[in-house]
């Protein structure tokens, strides 16, 4: 066992939509122009960290009580503070504080991380319209887990001067927690939404006012969040008990040949746990990032991860771009391992059919890859955990290897015919009828994301497939 002493604070809302990813991105931003500082985001976003990691110039991770076990995020916290040694953690959570995959545990919720890492909370409250009322919140809050250690409170969406003084003479008085934060309600303060939340950084930078609107937030939140009051309940943290790596002790890679992975990375496809990247080298991959966007042919690989993000406000592009179509799609007829995660799998079907309205979309229908044989259809929404099994051999794994993971997709799958299926889920929707992920030749796609910290076999497989040149069996 080694201990860790890296001090550590969670940001933890009172609900969804209360702002606190615009909070804990100016807050980061802030505390980053003098300290280093290592952002974690609980549950499985991939917008949220692409913040984080823009304003903390440190990859964010991922840190989930349902899909880790209590080891493993300890293990993904440990990895990534000594891969950086940064000296301070923020921690943003996810919905409600207490909000997770069941009514009658913290299974999957903020809560449970905070616990596991023994990390004190800031508890931020969307002040909207309440005064005296928001001592009542934080004392529930307080009062519904004692094990869980809320440090201070955050007042967002604050009205007036008037309106902050009320809320913060109740909650100190009721409550003895210091509120260490009021802050106004600002149009500024607001980032661009769409069906799948934040628009991400990659495509977001595109716009001119976009570093404009990053600055003033991380003005605001300096003026009115006492940075220094935050970062001394950080060292309060208590040092934490690690055991020995086992996720990141070493692929075992002495002596092995490299092998070269392509992974799809641009405005189009940019969802990707930073641990699985890692994970992907330990296990002794280059990772050559590649844009089916922008890039006229594949670079020189032995297998190519296409991950999420959105094919479909992008279709018209990545049909035009048809020479790295046609090399990805040569690349899957002649057997290379390819894997595809939901806007993966919707890049490599024959064809995209947009929502006319869906947020600016045309309502039309637009050639892609053609690796495998259905086409993807925008409109619904699929948000849950899955649990899956795969029924044949693939790239990420075979036969007796299960996993959990998660899938959010507003699209659909049609014209299957007799498609091929590899994954057998018990939970969550996949593709249909319970079951996901295609495969042709050496070609699987399906909805289900994947976390490397989860599911262990993800990278030593998809790396054994790359070196080999076929599904490990």
């Amino acid at each position: 066992m080694t201990q860790n002493n890296t001090p550590r604070v969670l940001i933890a809302a009172d609900r969804s939509s209360a702002g606190k990813t615009t909070v804990c991105t100016g807050i980061m931003a802030a505390l980053s122009k003098h300290l280093d500082v290592q952002p974690f985001k609980v549950g499985l976003d991939y917008i949220d960290p692409s913040y984080h990691t823009l304003v903390c110039k440190n990859r964010c991770r991922n840190l989930d009580g349902y899909l880790m076990t209590e080891d493993a995020v300890l293990e993904t916290f440990s990895h990534a503070m000594n891969d950086g040694n940064a000296d301070l953690a923020i921690i943003e959570g996810v919905r409600g504080l207490y909000e997770g995959f069941e009514g009658l545990s913290d299974l999957g919720s903020t809560a449970q991380v905070a616990k596991a890492l023994k990390c004190p909370v800031i508890l931020l409250i969307d002040a909207r319209s309440i005064t005296r009322s928001a001592a009542a919140v934080v004392m529930g809050y307080r009062a519904f887990d004692p094990a869980v250690d809320i440090r201070g409170v955050i007042l967002n969406k604050i009205g007036s001067r008037r309106h902050a003084e009320k809320a913060v003479s109740a909650i100190e008085h009721y409550t003895g927690i210091p509120v260490i934060g009021t802050v106004p309600r600002d149009d500024a303060m607001g980032l661009t939404m769409r069906h799948l939340g934040l628009v991400p950084v990659n495509e977001g930078r595109q716009s001119p006012e976009f570093d404009g609107r990053i600055s003033r937030i991380t003005e605001i939140v300096s003026e009115n969040i006492d940075l220094t009051r935050l970062t001394g309940i950080a060292e309060t943290a208590e040092p934490l008990e690690v055991g020995e790596p086992s996720i990141f002790a070493g692929g075992g890679t002495s002596g092995r040949a490299k092998v070269r992975i392509g992974v799809a990375l641009d405005e189009a496809f940019n969802f990707y746990y930073a641990d699985n990247i890692d994970l992907l080298r330990l296990h002794g991959a280059d990772i050559v990032y590649f844009s089916p966007l922008h890039d006229r042919a594949l670079p020189d690989v032995d297998g190519i991860y296409i991950g999420g993000g959105y094919p479909e406000l992008f279709a018209r592009e990545l049909e035009a771009n048809k020479r790295i179509r046609q090399s990805i799609r040569k690349a899957s007829s002649e057997g290379m391992p390819i894997y595809g995660e939901c806007g993966g799998l919707m890049y490599l079907a024959e064809q995209i059919v947009t929502k006319s309205g869906m947020h600016g979309m045309s309502g039309e229908t637009f050639e892609m890859v053609g690796a495998i044989p259905v086409t993807v259809e925008m409109g619904g929404k699929v948000v849950s955990y899955n649990i899956g099994s795969f029924t044949t051999d693939t790239p990420i794994g075979g036969v007796g290897d299960s996993f959990r993971g998660h899938e959010f997709h507003h699209s659909s799958v049609t014209d299957i015919g007799d498609a091929a299926f590899a994954i057998r889920l018990t939970r969550g929707v996949g593709i249909k009828d319970g079951w996901d992920g295609i495969m042709v030749e050496n070609t699987l796609a399906g909805y289900a994301h994947l976390h490397a910290c989860s599911y262990l076999r993800f990278a030593e497989a998809f790396v054994d497939a790359c070196l080999y040149g076929m599904c490990p069996s």
